[in-house]
Order: C-alpha cells, then structure tokens, then sequence
C-alpha cells in the first residue's frame, strides 16, 4: 500500500481568504476521496480472502474419493 503521511490543516486566518478557503475544501475533499479508495480496497481485499479459500477447499475435496 501507499505511504502514510500526516497532514495538519493550517490554522485559519482571523481575515477571510477566498483562496485559502479553496485550498482547505481541495485539501479535504482529496483526504477523503484517498479514504474512501483505501476503506474501499480493504473490504475488497478482506471478501477476496475468504473466497480464495473456499475455492481451495472446494478444489481439494474434488480430489477425494468418497466412499
């Protein structure tokens, strides 16, 4: 996976600025997006998992005689 790296969100100004503003929303809406794809690739990768091993499972007892 990715490197994790903090990010701090700068201190707001006691003056509004539009730019900074922008810059915070941009900051944040890309935080959460990077979240979302990291929560999304875990839960994909955690159903994967199981489903590999069942078709194992399943592979092996193909091979056994019954009976």
């Amino acid at each position: 996976m990715s490197q994790k790296t903090p990010t701090t969100l700068p201190i707001a100004p006691a003056v509004y600025d539009y730019v900074n503003e922008e810059i915070t929303r941009d900051q944040l809406v890309k935080s959460i997006q990077f979240l979302e794809r990291e929560v999304f690739l875990l839960k994909r990768m955690q159903e994967s998992i199981p489903s590999k091993s069942i078709k194992r499972h399943q592979f092996l007892l193909m091979g056994m005689k019954h009976g």
